[in-house]
């Protein structure tokens, strides 16, 4: 648990994000890129009765290129946070510790933030609170570019990218009948298995 780890804001990121944070001794997350769409950046996976289920937080759409990611803004004109929390309790009400990080959850869910990386920080660290990881975090003051450095996820942790982590199995509300689903957001894993879910990371 040694070096700093440079991961991209994410919106409660899948588990592998919170599994190379466990492994690294100082967060940094990179604010200074230009936003990129279809990223776990407004978007996470959660596992609902008909498998994989999208949850994407909108945001103002206007031209995207070239905009930091400090600066994109959450669109409230449509009823998000509504349908997030409802998926939530759709999907993990029957789970063993859904009571107990709901209200944690949910509470920065409803709470109307201008921008998507104040929302992402602030569930980023309820979580890091939930699974008892303590780890000083600090926001990128330059971009740094691309260039395969240990301990760069930024662009290796992606819906659109096959990971090359493997995930222990846990129990699972809605365990397919091809078996475990791995890549979900890590609510699927601390509402399963609670003050547990740090030792599957």
């Amino acid at each position: 648990m040694t070096g700093k780890i440079l991961l991209s804001t994410a919106y409660l990121p899948p588990v592998e994000y919170f599994a190379r944070i466990k492994d690294y001794g100082e967060l940094f997350i990179e604010r200074e890129e230009n936003y990129l769409k279809q990223s776990y950046r407004n978007r996470c996976y959660i596992l609902s009765a008909g498998g994989p289920h999208l949850l994407t937080v909108p945001v103002y759409t206007g031209s995207f290129h070239k905009t930091p990611v400090k600066d994109i803004r959450i669109d409230y004109s449509k009823r998000w946070q509504q349908i997030h929390s409802g998926a939530l309790k759709s999907s993990y009400n029957a789970s063993p510790y859904f009571q107990y990080y709901l209200d944690t959850i949910e509470r920065i869910i409803q709470s109307n933030y201008k921008f998507l990386l104040d929302l992402n920080m602030d569930l980023l660290v309820a979580i890091l609170r939930i699974l008892q990881i303590e780890r000083k975090i600090s926001y990128t003051i330059d971009f740094e570019p691309i260039a395969g450095k240990d301990g760069d996820f930024r662009y290796t942790i992606s819906p659109k990218r096959d990971s090359i982590y493997t995930t222990k199995e846990y129990l699972q509300v809605f365990r397919t009948v091809k078996g475990f689903v791995p890549g979900l957001s890590i609510v699927d894993l601390i509402f399963n298995m609670g003050p547990e879910a740090i030792s599957y990371l």
